[in-house]
C-alpha cells in the first residue's frame, strides 16, 4: 500500500518541437477527489495519460500507486475526454467486453445501473449514442471495474447540468464506499468547490499549485484598501489592480496587513482566475511537493 496516488519528478512530454509537459514535479495523494485545473494547452492531458500508461516520458519519471503505470495498470480506471468506445458494438456488448478484461474486479451491476440511470437501451449501438450517452457508458466502464485511482480527462464536458449533477454524485458515491483515489480534470471551476478536497493547478506545462483546497484557500486572501498605502514586500502578490485610489489585490500574506484594509476569503474560482490571469505569479512550491498528512 501507499499514501501516494500519482508521483511525478522533472517529468516531461514532448510532441515534436513542443513540450506539453516539462520539469513538473508533483505528488497526489491517495484517498481524495483531486481537481485538476488550468487553461487549454497547460498539459492536464498529457499528465493523465502519462499516468495512465498511455504515454512514454520523454524526460523524468511518474509512478502511480507506488509502481510504474503499466505496474498499476489493473488498479486505473482511465476515462479519455474523447470517450474512444467501440461504435459497432451494443452497450451491452460493449459492458461484456470489460467484464472479459477485468475479470476477478468487475461490477456488473454498477455498469447495469449507471446505464439504467440515463435510460439507455443496452441494445442501442454506441455510434447511435450522443456525446452525453457515450460519456456515461464511460464512467460506466470506468467505475465498474472498480479502479483504487480513477483518472478521468474533462469527463463531464459535453453533459448537461442534471446529468452531470447526477454522475458527479455517483462519483462522490465511489470514493466514500470504496476509498477510491479520483483525479479529475475540468474546466467547470466552480462546480468542483462542492466536490474536490485537493487542487492542482497546471501551467505551462508545470504544476503551479497544489495542496488540500481548504489549506490553499486559506492560504489565500483577497485585500482592498487605499493605493498609496504600501504593502509588505515579504507578502507574495499574485495579482492585484489599482481602481482610482483603491487597491485590491489577492495575496498570501506573510504577517499583518495594513489597518483598515478590508479582507475576504477568496472562492476557489477567484483562486485559481487570479492564478490563470498571471502566469508569473509565484507558485507554491512547497505545497506542490508535499503530500498532506
Amino acid at each position: 500500500m501507499t499514501d501516494t496516488a500519482i508521483e511525478a519528478a522533472g517529468l516531461g512530454k514532448r510532441f515534436g518541437r513542443r513540450w506539453a509537459l516539462r520539469d513538473c514535479t508533483v505528488q497526489l495523494p491517495t484517498g481524495r477527489v483531486c481537481a485538476v485545473v488550468g487553461p487549454n494547452g497547460a498539459g492536464k492531458s498529457t499528465l493523465l495519460a502519462l499516468a495512465a500508461g498511455l504515454l512514454a516520458p520523454t524526460e523524468g519519471t511518474v509512478r502511480v500507486l507506488g509502481g510504474s503505470p503499466a505496474a498499476a495498470r489493473a488498479r486505473v480506471g482511465f476515462v479519455d475526454q474523447r470517450k474512444p468506445l467501440y461504435p459497432q458494438l451494443t452497450i451491452a456488448e460493449t459492458l461484456g467486453m470489460g467484464a472479459d478484461l477485468n475479470p476477478g474486479r468487475w461490477d456488473a451491476q454498477a455498469a447495469e445501473r449507471i446505464v439504467a440511470d440515463g435510460d439507455l437501451d443496452p441494445k442501442s449501438r454506441v455510434r447511435s449514442l450522443s456525446g452525453g450517452q457515450r460519456t456515461r457508458v464511460a464512467l460506466a466502464l470506468a467505475l465498474a471495474k472498480r479502479p483504487e485511482l480513477l483518472l478521468l480527462d474533462e469527463p463531464m464536458a459535453d453533459l448537461d447540468p442534471l446529468a452531470r449533477h447526477e454522475l458527479m454524485g455517483v462519483l462522490m458515491s465511489q470514493a466514500a464506499q470504496y476509498g477510491t483515489t479520483i483525479v479529475m480534470s475540468s474546466h467547470v471551476v466552480a462546480e468542483l468547490e462542492d466536490s474536490c478536497d485537493h487542487l492542482l493547478l497546471v501551467g505551462g506545462g508545470q504544476a503551479r499549485l497544489a495542496g488540500e483546497l481548504d489549506e490553499l484557500l486559506q492560504a489565500h486572501t483577497r485585500v482592498t484598501g487605499p493605493a498609496d498605502t504600501p504593502l509588505d514586500p515579504h507578502h507574495t502578490v499574485v495579482e492585484s489592480r489599482t481602481t482610482g485610489r483603491q487597491l485590491t489585490a489577492l495575496l498570501r500574506p506573510a504577517g499583518p496587513l495594513p489597518d483598515g484594509w478590508r479582507t475576504s476569503a477568496p472562492s476557489l474560482e477567484e483562486l485559481v482566475l487570479a492564478y490563470l490571469r498571471n502566469p508569473q505569479a509565484p507558485a507554491r512550491a512547497a505545497e506542490t511537493q508535499e503530500i498532506p498528512a
